[in-house]
């Protein structure tokens, strides 16, 4: 009785080894999860910081492009994040829902069409303490749920500092 076992446990370990591969991340594809459960960066995209005055800006993109899906924006010290979504398509919800290491939150927004893509800019207002962000702060990496799909917007090694500046300068 023990060599069919063994040949059960066998094909078993096999079946699970061939089904254990790692997709590569590109800007077409959702990024890879690594074994701690951060996505992966995408190259050519990270987070920006701007400060100019008393307004800070925190843009999730591509450097120098319009390619931006994700904008953070804030008076300085007032507590309270703009957020502004390039939505894929113009009859999106009204709603931008973003997640972070497990936190989620859906921020009622504006919808006006755009002028630079076939899809809609998405307009919502958060406060920085709100828990999907403070993990955002905490992890450096934050997701758009748009449907079915999850655009994932994670910090390159040595940039996640641009996401803690922005925090602490919002308040």
């Amino acid at each position: 009785m023990r060599a069919p076992t063994l040949v059960i446990l066998t094909a078993v370990g096999l079946t699970m080894a061939a089904c254990a591969t790692t997709p590569t991340a590109s800007p077409a594809e959702p990024p890879a999860l690594v074994a701690s459960g951060a996505p992966m960066p995408v190259q050519g995209y990270d987070w920006f910081y701007n400060a100019d005055g008393r307004e800070i800006s925190l843009s999730y993109g591509m450097a120098e492009s319009d390619d931006v899906p994700l904008d953070l924006s804030c008076r300085k010290g007032a507590g309270v994040v703009t957020l502004l979504h390039a939505a894929s398509k113009k009859n999106a919800p009204r709603s931008i829902t973003v997640e972070s290491g497990g936190d989620t939150q859906a921020y009622p927004a504006r919808s006006e069409p755009s002028p630079l893509h076939d899809g809609a800019f998405l307009t919502a207002s958060a406060r920085t303490g709100d828990p999907v962000l403070q993990r955002f702060r905490r992890i450096g990496w934050l997701a758009i749920l748009e449907g079915d799909n999850r655009i994932m917007m994670a910090s390159h090694p040595g940039s996640e500092t641009r996401v803690e500046q922005f925090f602490s300068a919002c308040g």
